[in-house]
């Protein structure tokens, strides 16, 4: 009983704690925005990739895409959010 009770109250206890972390000066809206536009950039990509037929030699397709768009999250992120 006495374990249980113990069990129940560290997610309670736990819920004070701050979820975001500033890690280089990247806090959760500024990331978050940046992940969303690298997505919609690389979406935006296939068409121009189908068209010129070099989508056929992209393997394996989900990682060439998902990759794509961390790159180019990362690049809006040093392009708006870079502070020098």
């Amino acid at each position: 009983m006495q374990r249980s009770i113990t069990f129940a109250l560290v997610p309670i206890a736990l819920s004070g704690c701050d979820p975001i972390v500033n890690i280089a000066g990247a806090n959760f809206p500024a990331w978050l925005l940046c992940a969303i536009g690298g997505a919609a950039l690389a979406a935006l990509f296939r068409p121009f990739f189908v068209a010129i037929g070099i989508e056929t030699y992209l393997w394996p397709i989900a990682i060439v895409y998902a990759s794509f768009a961390f790159v180019l999250g990362c690049l809006l992120y040093l392009a708006f959010f870079n502070r020098v």
